[in-house]
């Protein structure tokens, strides 16, 4: 198609500098479809107009998405047991968060192509250096409870996870971006959120990126469980812990009203037990499956698999501050060491992609391709040893948790470093005793000279880039403090321009590569089972399940 200048100078007026700039981007083919549609949503510009921008741009109509299947069907859901009582503060597993979004929303939803789309928020803006992002909120949105949600909700539910003092799982996200009190409400469908320093990628931290970030009524004091109240699509019908859950349909609810029923959710302490469920027809959907327990319904022909390609993935990390791997030689031997092929194709039986030991997966927009994939290479590994002195090999123990297929990756880190002398120890615990407090000197996590720690998917890199790799890095195993490094990743996370994040994350890619701290050697898919004839399941890779268009033949 060709390009319709008329109309483009029309979508044109009343854009921002940074939009139109994007836009432009488009037109001259310096982003694809997919960057500019991804990145304008994070603008703030409705997928109505992105939609109508591409066309006059010459890619053609956007695909529509159809309702799917016939209403009032029982969707039976399989999810591991929540490891706590559920509570949006504190929340982390996906047992539990599976059931919390049932019937809690967030403003916005990142989906499995990275593109926000509104929820609770109908749109969003940052000012021009991205230091405040205002979001206009829906009008008519009610709890569960009675009262319309209005923007004292919106601060209130912010505020209690900014807060130090409530222990909150969201600190991860908002530590050194926001601040309690930072949240202000403007008048009843609007709030500013005035952040530490600029953030191109700030609703991220606002959507079901961020799990914990369901909106809940201000009036809110603790004891969740008593009520799941929410604006979601579900009502609560019962909750037992340790047992199960079920909900019945939202009809006050104020989008599309949902197909199902109802939806039950099972609680499982095991994969195998929900694999036999799924096949023996007790249940109709298992929420995440892992690849090597996952085998024989990968080949099913009654379980249909849904694969999203994710960042998430098992990082490597070692100790730059003392013993052998304080030389940067000798953490890039190690990781030339990994025939990563193989762990695609073996380890990962071909459902996950390449890692270039950066935060940057392929499935991220910012990415930048160019940037050499490395590869094993055990002559170069072993040169590199020569020169840091280390020739002759060393000992050394790898702790790690017993958790999907880390164990085995363990296993194959362990025979491919024999190659170049490294006699690792392999010490495998029980995820309570690998993670401890989570905190440095009460964690075999953040303790342990050279670990495996499993890193879910997030929708930026954000939290990839500060948590396990700033100097001042809440999660910082590695010990890894280089300025340039802390530079880089500021100025990456202040960018507001696509093409300007792209060229921050180059030299962030370049510079890790050099410097090693942890190693990524593959980001896996995550895989959601159906039993054959449900349809409009939507999970997303932050272990979350969207039912409302579900439906069964």
């Amino acid at each position: 198609m060709r390009k319709n200048y008329r109309i483009l100078d029309l979508l044109r007026r009343g854009r921002t500098p940074l939009e139109n700039h994007l836009i432009d981007g488009l037109i001259d083919g310096r982003i694809s479809r997919r960057e500019f549609v991804r990145h304008g949503s994070l603008l703030g510009l409705s997928l109505p107009l992105l939609g109508r921008i591409g066309m006059a741009a010459g890619f053609g109509a956007a695909p529509s998405l159809a309702r799917a299947g016939a209403p009032g069907a029982t969707i039976r859901v399989g999810s591991s047991v929540p490891a706590a009582a559920i509570d949006p503060v504190t929340i982390a597993d996906a047992g539990g968060l599976v059931v919390m979004q049932q019937v809690a929303e967030f403003l916005c939803v990142d989906g499995p192509d990275l593109v926000l789309k509104p929820a609770l928020a109908e749109s969003w803006s940052p000012n021009t250096d991205g230091t405040v992002w205002t979001f206009k909120l829906r009008k008519g949105v009610k709890f569960h409870s009675g009262g319309e949600m209005k923007a004292e909700d919106v601060v209130a539910s912010i505020d209690r996870l900014a807060d130090p003092a409530n222990s909150s799982n969201a600190l991860s996200v908002f530590t050194g971006i926001l601040q309690k009190g930072a949240s202000k409400k403007v008048d009843d469908y609007t709030v500013e959120f005035h952040l530490d320093a600029p953030n191109g990628n700030f609703p991220y931290m606002l959507s079901s990126d961020n799990y914990n970030a369901v909106i809940i009524p201000a009036s809110y004091k603790g004891g969740y469980e008593q009520s799941f109240d929410g604006t979601g699509p579900f009502k609560l019908e019962k909750y037992t812990p340790k047992v199960g859950a079920s909900f019945v349909r939202n009809d006050d609810y104020w989008g599309e009203k949902a197909l199902p029923d109802r939806t039950e959710f099972t609680f499982f302490t095991d994969i195998q037990p929900q694999i036999l469920a799924l096949q023996g027809g007790q249940i109709d959907i298992i929420n995440q499956m892992p690849v090597l327990a996952g085998v024989a319904v990968l080949n099913d022909p009654n379980v249909d698999v849904i694969s999203l390609k994710s960042s998430a993935h098992q990082q490597l990390h070692m100790h730059c501050d003392e013993g052998p791997t304080k030389d940067a030689r000798v953490r890039r031997a190690i990781a030339l060491c990994l025939d990563r092929e193989k762990l695609a194709a073996g380890l990962m039986k071909g459902r996950s992609a390449l890692g270039n030991d950066s935060p940057f997966a392929p499935v991220y927009p910012s990415t930048d391709t160019s940037v050499p994939q490395r590869k094993q290479d055990i002559a170069q590994a072993k040169q590199l040893m020569e020169a840091a002195g280390a020739g002759k090999g060393f000992k050394m123990t790898l702790t790690t948790e017993r958790y999907l297929e880390i164990p085995e990756y363990a296993q194959l880190i362990q025979n491919w470093v024999k190659e170049i002398g490294i006699e690792l120890e392999l010490n495998i615990l029980d995820q309570s005793a690998y993670y401890g407090d989570a905190v440095f000197g009460k964690s075999n996590w953040l303790d342990s000279a050279m670990g495996i720690t499993d890193y879910g998917h997030r929708g930026v890199p954000n939290v990839y880039l500060a948590a396990p790799l700033k100097s001042d890095g809440t999660w910082n195993a590695a010990h890894f403090k280089n300025k340039d490094y802390d530079q880089m990743a500021a100025s990456y996370i202040a960018a507001l321009d696509l093409e300007a994040q792209k060229a921050t994350a180059g030299k962030i890619q370049k510079l890790l590569l050099e410097e090693t701290p942890v190693i990524f050697g593959y980001f896996y898919d995550y895989l959601t089972a159906t039993a054959k004839g449900v349809a409009g399941v939507q999970p997303t890779a932050m272990s979350q399940l969207f039912l409302e268009k579900a439906s069964k033949a």
